[in-house]
């Protein structure tokens, strides 16, 4: 079956498995013939944040979501935000407040972040920590995480968040 979708702005098409009970889900469909590192397998059970996207928009773990849900519809992944010449104002934030430290979680937290932005361009505190309470991240960079988040949203990234 073709699945088609739209993948941080631009039109793809991959060839899915027909669904036997066990589909190709959507992370593995981005890691695999889509080439993509920025999602991550962490728990499998929608749990941990770490292959979190955009869909349509609104930041969605992407392990357990077979492919066929993406269809005709806008996935955002890390590599959408930007680039290391022209990088997105959250990863320039993330940057300045040294807000990784091993990095497995951030593409995940960067993503919900940028969907967190982009319906709302001025949160508070408590709105970063809610938007980004199902990650998890064991390095204890939470704070500076949050931080980071803040000063982007300082930067006016809000306007500029792709989905």
């Amino acid at each position: 079956m073709h699945v088609a979708f739209t993948l941080n702005g631009a039109a793809v098409e991959v060839e899915a498995p027909e669904d036997s009970g066990m589909g190709m889900t959507l992370l593995q469909t981005l890691r695999g013939p889509l080439g993509l590192s920025g999602p991550r397998f962490g728990c499998g059970q929608e749990a941990c944040g770490s292959c979190m996207v955009t869909l349509d928009g609104e930041a969605r773990p992407s392990c357990a979501m077979p492919v066929e849900a993406a269809a005709g519809r806008a996935v955002g992944t890390v590599e959408g935000l930007g680039t290391p010449e022209a990088p997105h104002p959250l990863q320039a934030a993330f940057l300045a407040e040294q807000a990784g430290q091993c990095g497995w979680c951030l593409s995940g937290i960067l993503v919900s972040a940028a969907a967190l932005l982009r319906r709302n361009p001025d949160p508070d505190e408590a709105a970063v920590r809610a938007a980004l309470e199902p990650h998890l991240c064991r390095c204890g960079a939470q704070n500076r995480i949050i931080r980071a988040v803040l000063r982007a949203a300082r930067l006016g990234s809000g306007a500029e968040v792709a989905a």
